[in-house]
């Protein structure tokens, strides 16, 4: 009975072994580019906090579920999915371009990043909200992925910001902080201009590598936006 159990201890040994070494800081994993599929953690790079969402509605504007960030790297209600664009498709692996458009869905509840043109409650920016059911929304959980490299794809290793295609405004930390039920948590809210309030860095996540090499035409052929 014990050697029957051998083979399968061996292969979650192995599966344990590579979910450790995906679930890192996006900046010391080994492949430089952010792909569909991949549930990462978002941190905003003035403050220093990451995107988080839970299922807690606002008491104002949409009702919808709130996001806000936090200081917490361990939270498991931090972690967002990169999908494509509402109704485009977007191969597991492919590695996102700057410029083009991606919905993030919140892993734990499955709601979309999505914004409107609700007030925000504390800065009096736009709200922003998760939005929609079981990973499906409207236009306004697309958003677009404005790169501060120069590159041609969302990089791990640097600031980008991202651009809401329906307020036409940028994922936003004021610095603005919340009392009670979510007391100590910051507000998050679209912007309508760049600054440096608006700045990501890709954090902890479970990556999904390419499943063909990087360059092939599999990705050139993928250029809708």
């Amino acid at each position: 009975m014990a050697l029957s159990m051998y083979p399968v201890c061996v292969l979650v040994l192995y599966f344990l072994a590579q979910l450790s070494v995906d679930k890192a800081d996006a900046r010391d994993f080994d492949y430089e580019y952010i792909t569909c599929g991949s549930s990462l953690k978002l941190m905003n790079s003035h403050h220093q906090v990451r995107l988080h969402s839970h299922d807690v509605k606002y008491g104002s504007g949409s009702g919808q579920q709130s996001v806000t960030a936090v200081d917490s790297t361990d939270d498991h209600n931090s972690y967002w999915t990169v999908r494509g664009k509402t109704g485009a498709q977007c191969t597991r692996g492919q590695p996102i371009k700057c410029g083009q458009t991606v919905r993030l869905m919140h892993l734990s509840t499955r709601r979309l990043l999505h914004s409107h043109h609700f007030q925000s409650p504390l800065s009096h920016n736009m709200e922003v909200s998760a939005f929609g059911d079981d990973g499906e929304g409207d236009e306004g959980d697309n958003w677009v992925v404005i790169c501060s490299s120069g590159g041609k794809y969302w990089s791990r290793k640097t600031n980008f910001r991202l651009k809401n295609v329906v307020t036409e405004s940028y994922l936003h930390v004021s610095g603005d902080t919340y009392g009670r039920p979510i007391h100590g948590q910051r507000e998050v809210s679209a912007h309508p201009n760049p600054t440096d309030l608006n700045f990501w860095m890709a954090a902890e996540g479970i990556f999904v590598k390419p499943t063909v090499p990087f360059g092939s035409n599999v990705y050139q052929d993928h250029d809708e936006l």
